[in-house]
């Protein structure tokens, strides 16, 4: 049987942020303002995204120990984090690389303290949400694959850009240059 737990959840999330971190350096600054349609997220609208959806569940989880969904007035939480997110796009490169490390150190150091039987814990949502309830645990992991999407997003941009992902560049190095395309 294989074990996913806390310890591994905090190791891939730290890889997972650590290569947001890069694709975050290596993006220049003056491009933080690029977006690739007008209603797409900029570069630093989606770093700042990233920042505050991930610090709303450090909230949630590590401070609050939240153990339900029900009650809780979702528009006003959303509106709430859309004018973080807005207040955080507008800082310097420098600012959200700081807040991307400072909060990403924080996740990664809490979710591998998390005990077995808290990522058992199943927490319910209110009506219609489906499924009705989550695993601790598929809650905690969903932060990983939010900031791997948007991500992904960003090595798109990095690309219309004319910049090459380091995860990319890594690949060739270890393989080659894939063969060229002809169609």
């Amino acid at each position: 049987m294989t074990y996913y737990g806390a310890s591994e959840l905090a190791r891939s999330f730290r890889t997972v942020r650590k290569n947001t971190l890069v694709i975050a350096e290596e993006i220049p600054e003056e491009h933080y303002g690029f977006r690739p349609t007008p209603e797409s997220r900029s570069v630093g609208e989606i770093l700042a995204h990233i920042v505050v959806a991930a610090r709303g569940s450090y909230q949630g989880h590590a401070a609050r120990k939240i153990t339900t969904f029900i009650g809780i007035d979702f528009p006003t939480l959303i509106r709430e984090r859309l004018e973080q997110e807005k207040q955080l796009s507008t800082a310097s490169k420098a600012q959200l690389l700081e807040k991307l490390r400072t909060d990403g150190e924080n996740w990664g150091a809490f979710l591998g303290t998390v005990p077995e039987e808290e990522l058992a814990i199943i927490i319910p949502f209110p009506e219609p949400a489906v499924p009705p309830a989550k695993s601790r645990f598929e809650l905690l992991l969903s932060v990983k694959e939010h900031e791997m999407h948007h991500r992904a997003q960003l090595m798109v941009f990095q690309r219309l850009l004319g910049l090459v992902p380091h995860l990319t560049r890594d690949r060739q190095a270890l393989m080659g240059p894939p063969p060229s395309r002809t169609h």
